[in-house]
């Protein structure tokens, strides 16, 4: 039987995204299978996988906040702008008190300009950024919009605050660090960065790979699955009887007239098979625009 779903794994550091999605493609044995936003090697923490036909819902997740905590180190930049890099310099005193560091990360908050760092997946000309800055090889990137909704330190020593952020999709939190350490005069660099949420989805929603492993070893792998009623819950629910679900996998529209003013509708055959997600045509005529019916 195939599998559709939504699950969150715990990134352990020194992975790669790709290096997860292969790992979980192999306990699984399916091959469709996607994430919800890269997570950078040296990072831990939530990635959402999308398995199965649940990978057409990836297009709602483009534009999704993130929410991370984690830890920058002052005295010196590195070209990677986080703890994997080479120093740009030697290392300075750092002198920054926690107030100071308080009141810098304050500035930050809001829509800013972001330059990507030189070491990322943004292409040039078709080439990622890094394949360039490795051969060292001048990066220019344009800057991008970004929103930080959130950036607070909850504490500092020796040289090391801990941070909390909210940010929008895109924003790189490294180069938050990066600004940081140029601001306060020291240099600075990402020490640790552990990503908390991804839209709706939770920490205390993710499984290691181990337990992936065991829950399918036990024939218990439906239970780490996200249920998909909590699956874009902006969108609302209904239960579809069986003319409704007939009209659906034959492509028809669909009434639901008391979803009127909804712009999108979750339609479910029973409590959790999720069969398609449908858009207001008009008044209360609806669409299956997302199907993902056999």
């Amino acid at each position: 039987m195939a599998l559709n779903g939504v699950m969150v794994i715990d990134k352990p550091t020194a992975w790669t995204s790709h290096d997860v999605v292969a790992k979980t493609r192999n306990l699984l044995h399916e091959r469709s299978i996607g994430h919800l936003g890269t997570l950078d090697p040296m990072a831990t923490g939530v990635l959402v996988l999308v398995i199965g036909k649940m990978t057409r819902l990836c297009q709602f997740y483009e534009h999704s906040e993130k929410a991370y905590e984690g830890a920058i180190r002052f005295g010196f930049s590195t070209d990677t702008f986080d703890a994997e890099g080479d120093p740009l310099g030697p290392t300075q005193e750092v002198k920054v008190t926690l107030e100071d560091c308080r009141a810098a990360a304050a500035g930050f908050v809001g829509k800013l300009q972001q330059v990507p760092p030189p070491f990322s997946a943004k292409k040039i000309k078709g080439v990622p950024a890094y394949k360039l800055a490795r051969k060292k090889q001048d990066v220019e990137l344009r800057p991008v919009e970004v929103e930080v909704k959130e950036f607070s330190i909850a504490g500092m020593e020796a040289g090391l605050a801990e941070f909390r952020s909210r940010v929008s999709s895109g924003t790189y939190v490294r180069c938050l660090a990066h600004e940081m350490g140029q601001r306060l005069g020291c240099g600075g660099h990402l020490a640790s960065l552990r990503r908390t949420a991804v839209a709706e989805f939770q920490l205390e929603d993710a499984h290691t790979l181990e337990q992936v492993a065991e829950a399918i070893g036990r024939g218990r792998l439906e239970e780490l699955l996200v249920h998909p009623r909590r699956v874009l819950p902006y969108m609302p629910s209904v239960t579809a009887d069986e003319d409704t679900v007939g009209r659906i996998r034959h492509g028809r529209s669909v009434n639901l007239a008391e979803f009127s003013r909804a712009k999108w509708v979750k339609v479910f055959a029973g409590q959790s098979e999720l069969i398609c997600l449908a858009s207001r045509v008009a008044g209360s005529l609806f669409h299956p625009k997302v199907v993902l019916l056999g």
